[in-house]
């Protein structure tokens, strides 16, 4: 039971075409933002479609396939893991942030 631990799956389409960055060694850092639906009916009996935001970050070799084959768009299938961080922006204030760090992704279609 311990892979349960911090495992995030979804399933949705790309926001943003990859922002790649290369580091020392050759080592890439991939970031996207990927928008999962989910459909429901409210009071009045009316079909309402909520859309949640995720920023996604890939790192190594999957990133590099990444820039090469994703593209705003797409329809993904990611599995990874929750990771917070805070940062102090330009004006010096404190801002948190949670992204979904990507073991794993496959390319399922493109958005209709």
């Amino acid at each position: 039971m311990s892979t349960l631990r911090n495992s995030v799956r979804l399933v949705g389409n790309l926001g943003m075409d990859p922002d790649v960055r290369s580091f020392e060694n050759n080592r890439k850092l991939a970031k996207l933002s990927l928008a999962t639906n989910e459909t429901y009916k409210n009071d009045k009996g009316e079909r309402v479609t909520e859309t949640q935001w995720h920023n996604l970050v890939i790192w190594g070799a999957q990133a590099a396939i990444a820039e090469d084959i994703l593209k705003k768009g797409d329809e993904v299938a990611i599995e990874g893991k929750l990771s917070s961080r805070s940062y102090i922006d330009k004006d010096g204030n404190k801002r948190y942030m949670t992204e979904v760090v990507v073991n794993e992704f496959v390319k399922l279609g493109q958005k209709k």
